[in-house]
């Protein structure tokens, strides 16, 4: 079974890999930054994106699809200050946007249903992962350089937020 739909889903797990790959190198520079609470934040996003991936995952299983991986791509793991990678990481928020955007208008044009349903929860979630990125970047630049207001920020508004994952699909492993 092979469609163009289908093979975008395939490149989408790597995609998916790759952005938890690039929070892992993010939540380490915070992490020796001495910045607790956006090192956090950040190993929880790469836990969602590697989540994600793992949803795609358990949709070609369901389907008795043949699941194909390939290697993730170097992270960047040097930043000038804490704003730029807030920066890169919304910036690939809205890359993973596109990606799920031209998914699902592939699903649509191909006719297959069922992957234009699977990709809903996954619009929903972009919009989400957009909104947070955007909203700790301006309050990155309104911090300046006083780090304390941007974790204390972190840590009353985003990282005790538990993530919506009502109607998300399932993950391979069960989520593990």
């Amino acid at each position: 079974m092979s469609s163009k739909f289908l093979d975008l889903l395939h490149e989408q797990i790597n995609h998916e890999f790759n952005a938890s790959h690039q929070y892992i190198a993010i939540a380490v520079w915070f992490d020796c930054a001495d910045l607790p609470q956006l090192a956090q934040r950040f190993y929880q996003q790469a836990s969602e994106e590697r989540g994600h991936a793992l949803m795609i995952v358990q949709y070609f299983l369901d389907r008795d699809i043949p699941v194909e991986f390939s290697g993730t791509d170097g992270a960047i793991s040097k930043f000038a200050d804490a704003r730029e990678p807030i920066a890169l990481a919304l910036s690939q928020e809205k890359i993973v946007t596109e990606q799920i955007i031209a998914l699902a208008k592939t699903a649509r044009e191909e006719g297959d249903y069922l992957g234009e349903q699977f990709m809903q929860w996954f619009l929903k979630e972009q919009v989400e992962e957009v909104a947070s990125m955007t909203t700790l970047l301006t309050i990155a630049d309104r911090a300046g350089g006083n780090l304390f207001d941007l974790e204390n920020f972190v840590a009353r508004e985003m990282n005790n937020a538990a993530e919506d994952t009502a109607g998300a699909p399932p993950q391979a492993g069960g989520g593990a």
